[in-house]
């Protein structure tokens, strides 16, 4: 929502006119105020942002592909750049100035202006993150658990299964009557439309609103993008509902914000990244985290994502973002090559928060599968000697193959937390082999997914789960 050039004029009347071009960015000359981040509007209809204040001139990023003209008029709107934001969003695709992408006009007429860039909510507004976060995938439920406010990055390759997993979270977090924010920030158009209508054959579309900035889209835009979804998580945590913001990818923005910072004469750092890049976005993520809201929890969890070169964790903005978040979750090209879905390297996974979240007995059965399928790796590359091995080693590493398959997740099926818990203990009890159950030694030929609904109705199954603290105590009472 920002003010019309002749509105500006009328009743601001700080005027000012383009004096220089460098394709996103222009210098503006003759206004005697404004602050950074106030929104402008030009004489020919289009709109802008400062981004820089000099003594003599004013740097204003423009929100249009098309060049604007030397000598063009610019009014300030003496107001920090402002969004509609509202329940009608919902279900829809959004620019970065929360117009509809299609028609570019606002959605509703009752909806809440509210800035795009706001200060992080301080210590006294938060709480202990201590709600769980089910994503549906076995591997990360249990052995990486997330929190609901937790900020954790999706890191890895492209085409290593990044938004495959994305979308698995959506569908279990819309289950979870949550509402669902994915920024598209520098996509091809093509990857956008394929997640809408990913949304609407899963029936979850209008539970989620994409904010769209794709590549065609003015460089001012795709760094406004991730600002724009945050703010409209904001709206909805004021509201006491919990929210999942998913920002794709940051690495790209880091390269957008680059471009105009250096278009703008900043001096260029490590790789030519500004030297407030690390700022700029941690000021973004410390806007999520679990909030107390009128006296009850409200969420904003962050899934920011970051794309790396040949598996390469070291870069400046893969770093910079690894120790902004709150733990990462590196999806590794090589297992994605070996047919492993999802192909989360658990080894180098980190989550800080998640633990804390978890009942005891997922929080047991995340370390005791962790702890095995070390020694599972361990014996793995032992055998590659051609050693021989006894029963023990045998049967380790058989059961961590079946462990394996398990959590080999293909497809979009989601799994209930306890559901993921008890399947792990069929196997350790040698009642499963990870793909089909096993009955008087021989397979009944049900997939994972058709036994995770068969337990979920079985209230034997949610009895066994609910007196158990421990995977021994589980798997000594599938035994009997």
């Amino acid at each position: 929502m920002i003010h019309s050039y002749k509105y500006c004029q009328e009743k601001i009347k700080d005027i000012g006119y383009v004096v220089r071009v460098k394709d996103a960015l222009v210098s503006v000359k003759g206004m005697t105020g404004g602050v950074v981040g106030e929104a402008v509007a030009f004489e020919d209809g289009r709109h802008g942002m400062i981004q820089t204040l000099e003594p003599v001139e004013t740097q204003i990023v423009v929100f249009s592909r098309e060049p604007v003209a030397v000598g063009t008029k610019v009014a300030r709107t003496d107001s920090a750049l402002k969004i509609s934001v509202g329940d009608a969003m919902l279900g829809h695709t959004v620019t970065a100035l929360g117009y509809d992408a299609d028609d570019f006009k606002e959605l509703s007429s009752d909806s809440e202006p509210r800035p795009v860039e706001v200060p992080a909510l301080g210590i006294s507004f938060r709480r202990k993150i201590d709600r769980f976060l089910e994503t549906g995938v076995a591997v990360c439920d249990l052995i990486t658990p997330l929190g609901q406010g937790q900020r954790e990055l999706i890191i890895g390759d492209r085409k290593s299964g990044k938004t495959h997993f994305l979308l698995q979270v959506i569908l279990s977090a819309v289950n979870k009557k949550q509402v669902v924010v994915y920024a598209f920030i520098g996509k091809k158009r093509v990857e956008i439309e394929r997640v809408e209508q990913f949304l609407k054959e899963h029936g979850v579309r209008d539970k989620c609103i994409i904010v769209s900035a794709p590549a065609s889209s003015p460089a001012g835009e795709i760094y406004l993008a991730p600002f724009t979804a945050m703010t409209i998580a904001e709206y909805y945590r004021d509201k006491g509902i919990d929210s999942v913001v998913i920002l794709d990818d940051l690495s790209t923005h880091a390269k957008y914000y680059r471009e105009i910072s250096l278009l703008g004469g900043k001096f260029p750092g490590r790789e030519s990244y500004p030297g407030d890049i690390f700022y700029i976005h941690a000021r973004l993520l410390e806007r999520a985290g679990n909030f107390n809201i009128n006296g009850r929890s409200a969420s904003i969890t962050a899934l920011p994502v970051a794309e790396t070169l040949g598996g390469d964790f070291t870069g400046y903005i893969q770093t910079n973002l690894a120790s902004i978040t709150d733990g990462h979750l590196f999806f590794d090209s090589e297992l994605f090559l070996k047919g492993i879905r999802p192909a989360i390297n658990f080894f180098l996974s980190v989550t800080r928060v998640g633990r804390q979240t978890q009942t005891p007995l997922l929080r047991n059965i995340g370390f005791e599968v962790l702890s095995f399928l070390k020694k599972h790796a361990d014996y793995q590359r032992y055998l590659r000697f051609g050693a021989e091995i006894n029963e023990n080693l045998r049967k380790t590493v058989n059961d961590g193959d079946k462990i394996y398959s398990f959590f080999n997740q293909t497809g979009y099926d989601v799994y209930p937390s306890e559901i993921s818990a008890y399947l792990v203990a069929l196997i350790v009890a040698g009642k499963w082999n990870g793909k089909a159950v096993i009955v008087n030694g021989k397979s009944d030929g049900k997939s994972a997914i058709e036994m995770a609904k068969k337990l979920a109705l079985d209230k034997s199954v949610g009895e066994k789960i609910n007196k158990s603290k421990t995977l021994q105590e589980l798997v000594e009472k599938i035994k009997k």
